[in-house]
């Protein structure tokens, strides 16, 4: 039990602890682990002498803090929870604690490398029969392997940061030939993204066993897709500007330790595997929610995805690539089997066919220059707590003319 004033069902309690980057308003960057509405300055912290991370914590983003790996992310948690629920710490923690609202979040993490996967059979599956009408909706070795496509890591950024709508070249199956301009058909994807702390070598692949020593924790992901665009450029190679404008993550990086009661049994796979993507099938009870401009259109289980985040690590470095600490690997798109369980825009209104209409009586197919899209997610704490993520926010402006 924390000695701060929180309530006993605060997402963000001791319990939680997500760290990230903010603004303290003076132009800097600092880091800090959020607790309730405030934010605990890390950096300061350290510089007192009540945390020990080698200097890590009073950098501006968390890479140095995660190549120091699993001991210290551990050894440093434990201290935290420490500080927060002992309370012959409090007049010397107090002064270090900043409301959440008088700061600005930062992207957390410098990211180094950043994979898109596409592992939720629902999801693949609807697409392949968008994209595909009248064939086998899924690919032959959709069974076989996690499918996924190196992203841009330079426009991936933090929930907030506004979006503006790309522009490229896209052909509607009925015209000659294609043009270029904006994207009429702006998606999003609601996923949950996995950030690598301890560095791998080259030449050396991980196993699904390795996932819990290199993986530090989970952010939530928006992928914005622009759906016509990605339709006219993605065969052969997959996707590239459909998706490369922009990815946006969620403000806190929630440590994977506070997610040891949010596992669960991950979908039997089959056929089987080849042997070095076999993994004790466990998942993440982790609930998402998307609302745009303000009416949920949909709540994705993630619990439910196909290739689990052990197989998505193992097969990501299967061929000797390596990861480095601020590596982000995303899940894909997450859709249950109901309409209002999709993570996609594409797929609650199936092509653009069937409009949603939201809590004001306008209708939308995909995403309008001025709209926002908020994504947020929970799942099970310890002792019947919960786990907030946060959230990823982002508004559309116009494409650049």
């Amino acid at each position: 039990m924390t000695w701060l004033d929180l309530a006993a069902d605060d997402p963000f309690g001791v319990h939680n602890l997500p760290y990230g980057a903010f603004d303290p308003g003076d132009g800097s960057r600092r880091l800090g682990a959020r607790i309730g509405g405030q934010v605990l300055d890390l950096a300061a912290l350290e510089r007192v002498g009540l945390v020990e991370a080698h200097s890590t914590l009073q950098a501006t983003t968390l890479n140095p803090f995660l190549a120091l790996g699993r001991p210290y992310w551990t050894a440093v948690r434990d201290r935290l929870t420490e500080l927060l629920t002992d309370p012959a710490f409090r007049d010397r923690i107090q002064p270090l604690l900043l409301p959440l609202a008088e700061v600005t979040p930062q992207l957390p993490f410098e990211v180094g490398d950043y994979v898109d996967f596409y592992s939720s059979l629902t999801h693949a599956t609807n697409l392949g029969r968008l994209f595909r009408p009248g064939a086998e909706p899924l690919l032959p070795n959709w069974r076989h392997l996690p499918i996924g496509y190196h992203g841009r890591a330079g426009t991936v950024v933090v929930s907030g940061t506004d979006i503006v709508r790309p522009s490229g070249q896209r052909k509607p199956p009925d015209a000659d030939a294609p043009t270029f301009g904006p994207s009429r058909c702006l998606d999003i994807e609601a996923e949950v993204g996995f950030v690598v702390g301890a560095a791998s070598s080259l030449g050396r692949p991980l196993t699904t066993k390795d996932f819990h020593e290199y993986v530090f924790g989970v952010v939530l992901v928006n992928d914005w897709s622009a759906r016509d665009l990605q339709a006219w450029e993605y065969q052969p190679l997959g996707p590239f500007l459909g998706k490369s404008f922009a990815t946006s993550v969620s403000a806190w990086v929630v440590p994977l330790d506070a997610l040891a009661s949010a596992r669960v049994p991950a979908p039997q796979q089959s056929p089987l595997v080849l042997p070095y993507l076999a993994d004790e099938r466990i998942g993440y009870d982790i609930r998402i929610e998307v609302v745009w401009d303000g009416t949920v259109v949909s709540r994705p289980p993630f619990s439910g995805l196909y290739w689990t985040p052990a197989q998505q690590l193992a097969h990501l470095t299967a061929n000797g690539a390596s990861v480095r600490p601020g590596d982000l690997y995303a899940s894909g798109t997450v859709s249950g089997r109901e309409r209002d369980q999709v993570g996609s825009f594409i797929e609650l209104t199936w092509g653009g066919a069937e409009p949603v209409t939201l809590a004001d009586g306008r209708t939308r197919t995909f995403v309008e220059d001025g709209d926002t899209v908020t994504l947020t997610a929970t799942a099970p704490g310890p002792d019947g707590t919960v786990v907030g993520f946060g959230e990823v926010v982002g508004r559309i402006l116009p494409a650049v003319s």
